[in-house]
């Protein structure tokens, strides 16, 4: 059947505007820029341990350049086990689904149909003679499809597309922070138990501060202030210890948490730092770069592209509507006649839906639409600065790293060094039991210093990795076994 002459200018007319009320959406411009920040990094350029790589990307597994396989198990069993990242997972395939649903929305919706009842027509419709109630049965299918001229239905399927790349992306960021979280945690461990050990060690050397005082004590040789200044330090450095034990307990019980089980349940290995390696050659990825491969900013622009098509959908629906219908079924006043072949009708209609009066509403969900593609596009800037922001925060990090290790180091051979002198000259005659002590403190200090230094370094590098995006999944909202949106485009 074809179509009424009269709606064949109408129909041309949609087909040449179709999928052109709304722009298409254009990736935003990224910085031309080759560095983070205006700081020379002079001590991390001279430093031998530590080189730059610019223009390289983190490894996948990046954590494996500290070559410490108690980490690499841990940070697998973590990787299986997060909770958070489980939920991640689940809420994009949620987001693909919906994909799958906004896209069957392009397509006919076939339906079949059955129905049956009884009917009395009044005498406007049956005349003089007016008929008696009958009896009715229907069976067949109808096809429904709404004409997208204006291309909503499409920017709706891309905006459903866009949100489950973003999510994709977070379940990206997700993993990306459990990677560097559970690094994080075992530097902490790793921390706590060198601080600890060094202050047991300190505690010991109080201990025969002590017992040298008090044996000089017993031979009159010193006074009781002296005993006294002895236990007073030594009482004074036991109060280091239960706070380091505390920190060491929670890391302890985060890194349970983090791979997924309850603290009486898992416990994490004893990690030392001298089991660590600190990466010789750390990846410094080009900001053009960063902003194509950190998770955070990829989410950042998914919803942008999500709202720049949300937009879309708001400026089609200020347009007419086609729909058409179309349908087939058997129709008899009898059942048992019902498939005959005289019971065939059929029907087809088409119908056209406009916007007159609305209060305003349909204009205002379009400008609002609008600010939200604007919000976005800030909310997306936002991100990428923050990102280059902690990116030039870890570079200068590291580069204080390097140059606060060297001088604790040289602080820990020259408090050494004293307080050893110091020993023998008490031991001599020659200086007094205070001095003795103040030469311990400083060494105690330099010990702590220098194990925080290291454990510092380690701790930066980790966040280095973690700034530049770790590594880069490639992902896709498209749903297994789904045209793209491209195949489907009028």
């Amino acid at each position: 059947m074809s179509p009424p002459n009269n709606a064949l200018p109408l129909l041309a007319a949609a087909l040449l505007a179709a999928c052109a009320v709304s722009p298409d959406y254009q990736r935003p411009a990224t910085t031309r820029s080759t560095i983070y920040g205006d700081e020379s990094l002079s001590s991390l350029q001279a430093n031998a341990e530590q080189q730059l790589l610019p223009g390289q990307n983190p490894a996948p597994d990046w954590w494996t350049q500290f070559q410490c396989e108690p980490l690499n198990a841990t940070m697998q069993q973590a990787l299986a086990g997060n909770r958070s990242l489980a939920a991640a997972s689940a809420s994009l395939a949620q987001a693909r689904e919906a994909v799958t649903a906004s896209t069957g929305q392009l397509y006919p919706q076939l339906t079949l149909d059955a129905g049956a009842g009884r009917q009395q027509y009044g005498a406007q419709f049956s005349g003089p003679n007016r008929a008696p109630p009958f009896n009715y049965f229907s069976v067949g299918p109808s096809v429904r499809y709404l004409f997208d001229y204006t291309g909503g239905q499409h920017r709706a399927v891309e905006q459903q597309q866009a949100l489950a790349e973003s999510q994709a992306f977070q379940l990206q960021a997700a993993q990306l922070s459990l990677t560097g979280n559970v690094a994080q945690q075992a530097l902490m461990i790793a921390s706590m138990r060198a601080q600890i050990a060094t202050l047991e060690g300190l505690l010991e050397e109080d201990q025969k501060n002590l017992t040298l005082v008090q044996s000089a004590f017993d031979a009159g040789s010193v006074s009781r202030v002296d005993v006294l200044s002895a236990q007073s330090q030594l009482a004074t450095d036991q109060t280091l210890l239960p706070p380091l034990r505390q920190q060491l307990s929670l890391a302890r019980h985060a890194m349970s948490v983090l791979v997924g089980h309850a603290p009486g349940d898992w416990a994490p290995p004893d990690f030392e730092l001298a089991d660590l390696q600190l990466p010789a050659s750390l990846p410094l990825s080009l900001p053009s770069e960063l902003a194509h491969r950190r998770p955070d900013i990829l989410a950042a622009e998914s919803q942008l592209h999500a709202a720049t098509a949300g937009a879309g959908v708001a400026t089609s629906n200020l347009y007419p509507q086609i729909n058409l219908t179309a349908s087939v079924s058997q129709q008899s006043t009898s059942l048992s006649h019902l498939f005959d072949g005289d019971s065939l009708a059929w029907g087809f209609a088409g119908g056209l839906t406009a916007p007159l009066f609305d209060g305003g509403s349909l204009r205002a969900q379009s400008r609002a639409a609008q600010n939200a593609q604007q919000a976005a596009l800030a909310q997306y800037q936002q991100v990428v600065l923050q990102s280059f922001g902690q990116v030039a925060d870890v570079l200068a990090a590291l580069d204080h790293d390097a140059e606060q290790l060297t001088a604790q180091r040289n602080a820990l051979d020259t408090s050494e060094a004293n307080l050893k002198l110091t020993r023998e000259s008490y031991a001599a005659g020659n200086v007094g039991v205070l001095q003795v002590l103040d030469a311990g403190r400083l060494s105690q200090q330099a010990r702590l210093g220098y194990v925080r230094a290291q454990a510092q370094r380690y701790q930066d590098t980790t966040q280095l990795f973690v700034a530049l995006g770790g590594a880069v999944i490639p992902v896709s909202a498209e749903p297994v076994g789904r045209q793209s949106l491209a195949d489907v485009r009028p």
